[in-house]
């Protein structure tokens, strides 16, 4: 606590350049949220964060140098949101496995900004190597987990007749679609009836771990 009458030491050169650079990172995915990709420009960027746009210029040296950092951040954000959640459960992998689907249902990641700019990049990762790198180094590290995951379920359960590559890539391609449906209907995407959808699908894969109602504990 700050003794009485005596002012908070300033930030460091150090820290007010990592804030600068946050608050720049944030305008731009206001803005890709807000105006799309094509049409968010450093000058947009500037005054949603409030800051001159000669700060943008000394921060970074183009648009591209900025989008790519915001999708670096983006991407982190999202890693370290399901290593989170794998880090506050225990060591069984239905409960690890179901721990990175809450994840996708964190309001902190699944909510309509964040969604609409992951798909604003996906649209433009084709066509820009870039992206594309870092767009796939992220889904390969989630899908290499969440098919390790699923094998130790399949060797824990003996599910002899169950693929779990394809488990994992189906409840994958599963919580993309319901990242989409909130992006196109925001108003009628219900988290917890998405949740109960995935827990069916994890039932009729790995009925000993999952039921349809509830996670349910082998």
């Amino acid at each position: 606590m700050a003794r009485p009458g005596r002012k908070d030491a300033p930030l460091s050169r150090t820290a007010t350049k990592a804030l600068r650079r946050q608050q720049l990172i944030d305008s731009t995915i206001d803005s890709i949220a807000k105006r799309g990709f094509a049409e968010t420009t450093l000058a947009n960027v500037a005054d949603g964060a409030g800051l001159s746009r000669g700060i943008v210029n000394f921060h970074f040296q183009s648009k591209d140098a900025l989008l790519v950092e915001t999708l670096q951040y983006l991407t982190e954000d999202y890693r370290a949101a399901w290593q989170r959640a794998l880090a506050k459960t225990g060591p069984r992998p239905a409960d690890r496995l179901w721990a990175m689907v809450e994840a996708d249902f964190d309001p902190g990641i699944c909510n309509r900004k964040k969604i609409a700019v992951w798909y604003a990049f996906w649209g433009e990762a084709k066509s820009r190597p870039t992206y594309l790198k870092v767009c796939d180094a992220a889904d390969a590290e989630y899908n290499d987990v969440m098919r390790g995951i699923c094998r130790e379920i399949v060797e824990e359960g003996g599910y002899a007749s169950v693929e779990p590559e394809l488990v994992a890539d189906g409840l994958d391609a599963m919580l993309n679609g319901m990242w989409l449906s909130l992006l196109l209907d925001p108003k009628g995407f219900d988290r917890a009836a998405n949740k109960r959808i995935c827990q069916a699908f994890l039932a009729s894969s790995f009925p000993d771990h999952f039921s349809r109602d509830r996670r349910d504990a082998a």
